[in-house]
């Protein structure tokens, strides 16, 4: 009895001893998209299976797509565990969907050389343009939500609306006096001993961060997010796709290369899973497939170029077409340099196969009886009219069409029957 009382002592002793703090952090460096969104999730629930003190995300982003964008607010909302956003290293930026993560944060944070906001809703091209009224909900939804956010995290809600409003972009030590923000510093081990002792608003109820000594635990993406993190660029899924679809029509034309087809078939299905987390204009992705169906008709159809103008020309819009950007968040568009790159160079590819297919028509045959007329051959023996020739080491019966040859004379073939050359002299 008594060992049992010392056990539950001790035991109680031990609990209430303090424990070694630890946070969690994730570094996110590049656009917001589905993968983002499970890479935050998942820290988050790291963070809370741990016990960790904080959810550290070091945030650099141009911005991302609204739907990622969204889920990732509702999760820094809905966090058990506090969430420290930090917009770092020097020089780096929170724009467009960052703005709305960083403002979701229970404590927001900036480093020295950063800036905020510009989360305007924009349009990656003319195609894409709304019209007055359009433009007008999306930028009063976009601005109905950083106000809600704003509002939820006590933040400066008239700044916030004009990041959406006017494009609005401040550096760290303007958010940080316009109260966008609640802390700079220089680094991660400086925010940490800054933010000791604050006390926050989890979904969960208040919490006080104690972070002056607290270990860092990083958080890296799996292989699976990185590989997927690189694909959901999109101009990296339309290179993708444009790579996919070559290869598999180079197979069909070439049925047992098996390597392009392989390639191909690996390189579509990325760009498909790519493409399906963004927002493809299909009327973008049908001109594409046209286009690349007017290069090979070019091949087939003498058309003198007009197919492979056509097809060019379907090619280049239906690529500036294929990423929807008009909407409030989202910041993703295909790099204009891969775009022209790529037109340019299949291009040159079908007109060098097309350029080629010509060649080999207007050359002379080389085998079979077409490719013996023309040949020079060296007469046996005397041709009145019959006789015989040697050709390529080869003898050949043969009989003159225009008067007899003597021995040893050149003669030029005119014709073929029945094994049989026609010949006449070289001499006239």
């Amino acid at each position: 009895m008594q060992y049992r009382l010392l056990f539950s002592c001790l035991c109680t002793l031990i609990a209430l001893l303090p424990q070694a703090q630890g946070v969690v952090s994730l570094k996110i460096d590049g656009t917001i998209n589905p993968v983002t969104a499970g890479y935050i999730h998942r820290g988050i629930e790291k963070a809370q299976s741990e016990h960790a003190e904080c959810l550290l995300i070091q945030l650099n982003t141009p911005g991302g797509l609204l739907k990622s964008s969204r889920i990732i607010v509702g999760d820094l909302l809905a966090s058990p565990v506090p969430i420290v956003v930090f917009v770092s290293p020097p020089g780096s930026q929170a724009g467009s969907a960052g703005v709305f993560i960083t403002l979701s944060a229970h404590i927001a944070a900036m480093a020295p050389g950063t800036n905020l906001g510009a989360a305007h809703p924009v349009s990656g091209s003319p195609q894409d343009q709304p019209d007055a009224v359009m433009n007008e909900k999306i930028t009063n939804d976009a601005a109905a939500f950083i106000r809600s956010i704003a509002d939820k995290r006590h933040r400066n809600i008239q700044r916030a609306e004009n990041a959406v409003r006017n494009s609005v972009s401040v550096s760290e030590n303007e958010a940080l006096t316009e109260k966008i923000i609640d802390f700079v510093a220089p680094n991660t081990a400086d925010l940490l001993k800054t933010i000791n002792g604050q006390t926050v608003e989890t979904a969960e109820g208040p919490r006080t961060l104690h972070t002056a000594d607290a270990h860092i635990d990083f958080m890296d993406m799996g292989f699976a997010e990185k590989l997927l993190n690189i694909i959901s660029d999109p101009t990296i899924a339309y290179l993708l796709m444009m790579l996919g679809m070559y290869g598999l029509l180079f197979e069909l034309y070439n049925p047992g290369a098996i390597f392009p087809g392989i390639v191909g078939f690996i390189a579509l299905v990325l760009a498909l899973y790519s493409l399906h987390m963004m927002p493809v204009n299909y009327a973008g992705l049908a001109l594409i497939l046209f286009g690349v169906v007017l290069f090979l008709l070019e091949i087939k159809i003498v058309s003198h170029g007009l197919l492979a103008i056509g097809g060019a020309v379907s090619l280049l819009i239906g690529s500036l077409m294929l990423i929807r950007t008009t909407s409030t968040l989202e910041f993703v568009r295909i790099s204009r340099a891969a775009i022209y790159s790529t037109v340019t160079l299949s291009i040159l590819f079908f007109l060098t196969v097309l350029g080629f297919g010509l060649k080999a028509q207007r050359q002379r045959p080389v085998t079979g009886a077409e490719g013996l007329i023309g040949q020079t051959a060296t007469s046996l023996s005397p041709l009145t009219p019959i006789g015989q020739v040697q050709l390529h080491g080869e003898i050949w019966k043969a009989i003159t069409v225009g008067g007899d040859i003597g021995q040893g004379e050149k003669v030029e073939i005119v014709g073929l029957d029945n094994l049989t050359l026609q010949v006449k002299s070289t001499t006239g």
